[in-house]
């Protein structure tokens, strides 16, 4: 197999992206821009198992392949089963000899953790390695790419309606909100700003007032507080999510271990029995829409019917 990559490489010495351009190209947001985009996808391998490739399944994109590792979504790894997509193995090290067996027509991919391999991958099909965006902007982009913007519109039209009436609903609300990630022997804070990951986003955009600790105006994405630093979390609810790592096997022993803790039990909303755990698939391996809906389906249950 690995003579028959090397074989494709040397027939095809040229990418894809550096080929004239028959249609339409992207050039915001795109690692190597610009990219030309297909006129017609039949065959689709995404190297992000995560957000991409829940994308990616929402717009009834015809993937094939995609690495199963992290794939945390019973819902995402029940679809990829069932359409027998070839599992390409670790999303950071992406087999590209079954990627290049594959023949596909299009390659997904992210360029803070693909852009090494963009060279390979642009010898076996076009290639497109988005940078980090606001996760609708994303839906947009790769439904262009995939020439799925009728489904890309209706699903976020939907989404629209829903968070606009929630926002109307918070400006009644009083109260201001914490987040954190439970981790082994640390936390992780994802701040409210301008690129804030995905569900943070949605938090902002549904009018969630976040703490001053937890509001940033710069490109910052996490902070990682100490045990003393995590006083800061003084929101009136506080929603954690404890995800030891891939398995969640581990993560009541410690959530555990965090809670009985005394630095724990001095934070406001938890002396107020006003700290809820929250599903760590929704909140940590976001995959668009339906990642989206259950954001606000905690919004609801945690914020708006709290007292």
């Amino acid at each position: 197999m690995r003579l028959c990559l090397a074989l494709l490489f040397f027939l095809f010495p040229l990418s894809f992206a550096q080929a004239a351009c028959p249609g339409k190209e992207i050039t915001e947001g795109v690692y190597n821009a610009p990219f030309c985009v297909p006129k017609e996808v039949k065959r689709i391998v995404t190297l992000d198992p995560l957000i991409t490739l829940g994308l990616l399944i929402e717009l009834k994109a015809p993937v094939v392949a995609t690495p199963y590792m992290a794939i945390q979504d019973a819902g995402i790894l029940e679809v990829v089963n069932a359409q027998k997509m070839v599992d390409l193995g670790n999303p950071k090290e992406p087999s590209l000899e079954r990627v290049a067996a594959l023949k596909p027509d299009l390659i997904i991919g992210s360029a803070e953790g693909h852009a090494p391999i963009y060279e390979q991958a642009s010898k076996i099909a076009p290639t497109v390695f988005f940078n980090h965006m606001d996760w609708k902007k994303y839906l947009q982009q790769l439904s262009v790419v995939t020439g799925t913007e009728g489904t890309a519109n209706e699903a976020l039209a939907a989404y629209e309606t829903r968070v606009a009436a929630i926002r109307d609903r918070m400006k009644d609300k009083d109260v201001t909100v914490s987040t954190v990630r439970f981790a082994p022997g640390r936390f992780v804070v994802f701040v409210d700003g301008p690129a804030a990951y995905a569900p943070f986003a949605v938090l902002h955009e549904a009018g969630v007032k976040r703490t001053a600790y937890e509001t940033v105006t710069d490109g910052t994405i996490v902070k990682r507080p100490d045990w003393e630093e995590l006083a800061n979390l003084d929101g009136d609810v506080l929603l954690y999510v404890s995800a030891s790592g891939f398995e969640s096997g581990p993560d009541d022993a410690l959530e555990k271990e965090v809670i009985e803790n005394p630095l724990w039990q001095l934070l406001p909303a938890v002396q107020n029995k006003r700290a809820h755990r929250v599903d760590r698939v929704a909140w940590q391996s976001f995959h668009g829409i339906a990642s989206a809906n259950r954001i606000l389906d905690d919004i609801e249950r945690y914020i708006l019917a709290d007292r």
